[in-house]
Formats: structure tokens, C-alpha cells, sequence
């Protein structure tokens, strides 16, 4: 069982949803973890939010920036990672609401060997802008809410809700790494080390969560199905898919091989470079 986790929570350029993602860590049955926001590039608001909520909140929130050059996750992640301090890292969307219980399920999953990938619910555009604009907290309603907004097409699925105590599903397919999401994933930090974690080669959407899970399950770490763990993920527009074909042939020349380690990966980071934890401003 993990002690410390690690939340990490990337974003960009998003404080809406992040505050909202915030709000949803904030009422964790288990509070016995930190956050650390990995920031890739956002501009001032991010920061201030980050200062915001490490003012008024017990749990350590940590703040990892790099300027925007972008779309640069796997970096970020890794920047996230080095000023990070759990056993356990578990990797949140920053456009993501977790339920109370998210924390404790993930705890449950950690299991030496075994990675976790969880599921999400994707909702709509219309849900996601009442949501923010009306500081709705969709992350405590019940299975009976959920079912109206199925009806009303603002959810796409209910299945991962009620996957939650099918634990003989976990173990069915320990090395297929198709299909799983990067929205939700948990890994234990001495696996992340062995591979030199998240690959920095990677810049553009996509195929860079693929990379690491590849990467574990052939250094024999190997995924465990997350039901139990499914995150609310807010609409937004669709990325930009320009760097898609290049990343894709990245993974292709990683299955040609054998490589376990990152090209650019946590060792390629300056631990100092990475830190920019939030302090409160001086009084006026």
C-alpha cells in the first residue's frame, strides 16, 4: 500500500476547469496527499489559482511551470514529477472532476508490479459550461443524476460507474497497452525511475502516454484496469493533431525495438530548473 501520493494535475491555459478539478481533490475521503499542477506554459491567472488555493487549503499544493513552447506533457510531467514527494503518483487531467472517493480507490488499486489506468466519463458541452459558470459539483451526484444526464445526452457512457467492484476485470489483459487513456493513470514512482519516465521526444498530441505504458509492460510492470476510479473529463475543443503522424511513427520505431528508457526523459531535468512552488504575497 502507498503512503504519500502524489496527485499530479496537468493543465493549460484552463483556470476554470482547474479550479473545478481542485474543488473536486479538495473533498477527498482520503487527504493523505499533495498536488502538484504541471503547467505547461499557462499564463499568470494559472499561477495565481495554484497561489489561491495553497493559501486556504491544508494539503501541499506544488506548482511546475515551463514557458509555452508548445504542447509539451511529457515534459511538463516529468518537471511535475522531480518536485514531487509520494511513493505513488497518480496523473489527473486538469479538465477532470474526481469523485470523493478517488484518491482512496487509487490507494485500494497500488499494487507492487502493476500500473493503473482508470476510466472517464466525457460530458457535454452544454453540462460542461453550466458546470463552470454555475459552480455545479457533479463529482457528488448519485448514480440516479447521472442517468437523467445520460437521458438528456450530456454523458456518453454510465458503464464505468458501475465497473467499480468487478475486480476480476483488472488482471484480463496485463500487457495490452491499446486502448488505455492518459487522463487517469497511476504508477509507482521507483517504475517511473526504471524507465526514466515520460518521454520529452514527444511534443504535439498524442502518443505519449502510449510510449510509457509500452515502455513499463516491457521492463514487467503491467496494467491493472482502474473501475472504480472514473473521472468526470469536461468538454473541450479537440487538440491540435498536427505533430499526430510523427509521434505516432515514434512508437512504432519504440515496438521495432527493445528500449525501456525514455530518450529524454526525468534524468534530461534540473531538478532546481523545474520548482516554482507558490508563496503568498506579502501583505499590503
Amino acid at each position: 500500500m502507498a503512503d504519500l501520493i502524489s496527485v499530479i494535475v496537468s493543465t493549460y491555459n484552463r483556470p476554470d476547469a482547474l479550479d473545478a478539478c481542485l474543488r473536486a481533490l479538495s473533498v477527498q475521503t482520503d487527504q493523505h496527499f499533495e498536488i502538484v499542477v504541471a503547467d505547461d506554459g499557462s499564463q499568470a491567472a494559472t499561477g495565481r489559482l495554484v497561489t489561491e488555493w495553497a493559501r486556504r487549503w491544508r494539503i501541499a499544493i506544488k506548482h511546475a511551470w515551463h514557458e509555452d513552447r508548445g504542447f509539451r506533457l511529457a515534459e511538463i510531467r516529468n518537471r511535475a514529477l522531480r518536485i514531487s514527494e509520494g511513493s505513488y503518483c497518480v496523473f489527473l487531467d486538469g479538465d477532470c472532476l474526481a469523485r470523493p472517493d478517488f484518491v482512496a480507490a487509487h490507494r485500494k488499486l497500488a499494487e507492487p508490479g502493476w500500473f493503473v489506468t482508470g476510466h472517464r466519463l466525457l460530458l457535454s458541452r452544454e453540462l460542461t459550461e453550466r458546470i463552470l459558470a454555475d459552480g455545479l459539483a457533479p463529482e457528488r451526484w448519485g448514480l440516479a443524476d447521472w442517468v437523467a444526464q445520460r437521458a438528456r445526452r450530456n454523458v456518453n457512457r454510465l458503464t464505468p460507474l458501475l465497473l467499480a467492484k468487478m475486480s476480476f476485470l483488472r488482471r484480463l489483459q496485463p500487457r495490452r497497452w491499446q486502448g488505455a487513456r492518459g487522463s487517469n493513470m497511476a504508477f509507482w514512482r521507483h517504475d517511473l525511475d526504471a524507465v526514466d519516465g515520460f518521454d520529452a521526444a514527444f511534443s504535439g498530441w498524442g502518443w505519449e502516454d502510449t510510449d510509457i505504458f509500452i515502455r513499463l509492460i516491457r521492463n514487467n510492470v503491467f496494467r491493472k484496469d482502474g473501475a472504480g476510479t472514473a473521472v468526470l473529463h469536461l468538454w473541450h475543443p479537440e487538440a491540435d493533431r498536427s505533430r499526430f503522424a510523427d509521434n505516432e511513427r515514434q512508437v512504432d520505431a519504440l515496438l521495432a525495438g527493445n528500449r525501456v528508457r525514455a530518450q529524454q526523459g526525468l534524468s534530461s531535468i534540473v531538478k532546481d530548473a523545474a520548482r516554482l512552488r507558490p508563496q503568498p504575497e506579502p501583505a499590503r
